[in-house]
């Protein structure tokens, strides 16, 4: 498990993270959301142990990140946004920085390739940012690493390669791994990821499994409007409503009008979901 506690860290005057307090369990695949400048990637980089906490601490299993730890740093992959092209073929690339990462496996760096149409041969400096960043995914899961972080890994994916990139978070992570994702396309993850994490400016406004969003929010897709919803938006053939779950009654989880949602009602939100 990681444990984050009073979590804070500024850029000079400008807090960015401030008192961010959840626990983050093995064998989930959080999807991170939130606008723009609320911190998501420098979340990431405290979890990996880039940045140090200013205030606050992070636990990764009895272990703390900064602290750079061998058997920590074997044990987990950070994927950035922004991925360099090697003047090398992907597959050297992968055969000399894999053996930083104690359970690499060249054959899953193959085989992941394959299932992202990608080629293992071709050199990175030659590859479109598409084929890149499927580089870069097909490495991370390679790597076998219990905690891995990714940052908007989606970004420059075309439809294909989405569905393909949800093919291998699913079959190629351990079922032990904690994996927590940063993404503005959430129609490209909504499949996968469970729990949802909504961070807000220096505050976690949700931090809920999909079981537990249905529990207490019901998304209704009739033509019908209705007066108490919490949001509401048209779509062809009617609407999307979110509003209290009074009846108990299950519905499916749309999570861009869910975010909506919570950012409209951000203290009615945290108040439901903190009880």
């Amino acid at each position: 498990m990681i444990t984050i506690k009073d979590l804070g860290f500024a850029y000079g005057e400008k807090a960015v993270l401030k008192n961010i307090t959840m626990n983050l369990e093995e064998g989930r695949i959080y999807g991170l959301l939130g606008e723009n400048g609320v911190g998501k990637t420098t979340l990431l980089t405290l979890l990996c142990g880039l940045k140090k906490p200013q205030r606050g601490s992070i636990d990764t299993d009895g272990r703390n990140p900064y602290d750079r730890q061998p058997s920590l740093l074997s044990d987990q992959y950070y994927l950035s946004d922004e991925v360099p092209a090697m003047n090398m073929k992907a597959a050297d690339y992968a055969k000399y920085y894999g053996k930083f990462w104690e359970g690499f496996d060249m054959d899953k760096f193959i085989e992941v390739m394959g299932v992202l149409e990608n080629d293992p041969q071709q050199k990175m400096n030659q590859m479109s940012f598409g084929q890149l960043k499927k580089t870069y995914i097909a490495f991370a899961l390679a790597c076998n690493t219990k905690y891995l972080f990714m940052d908007e890994p989606t970004n420059g994916l075309d439809i294909p390669s989405k569905a393909q990139f949800r093919k291998a978070i699913t079959k190629y992570t351990r079922e032990d791994s904690i994996i927590l994702i940063s993404t503005h396309q959430v129609r490209d993850l909504e499949n996968i990821i469970d729990p949802i994490i909504i961070l807000d400016r220096q505050d976690v406004l949700l931090n809920a499994t999909l079981e537990e969003i249905s529990q207490k929010l019901y998304f209704d897709y009739s033509s019908e409007r209705m007066e108490d919803a919490l949001y509401s938006e048209m779509v062809p053939g009617g609407n999307i409503q979110v509003c209290l779950n009074q009846s108990g009654e299950d519905s499916k989880v749309n999570i861009e009008a869910l975010f909506n949602t919570v950012h409209l009602h951000k203290e009615l939100i945290k108040g439901i979901f903190n009880k």
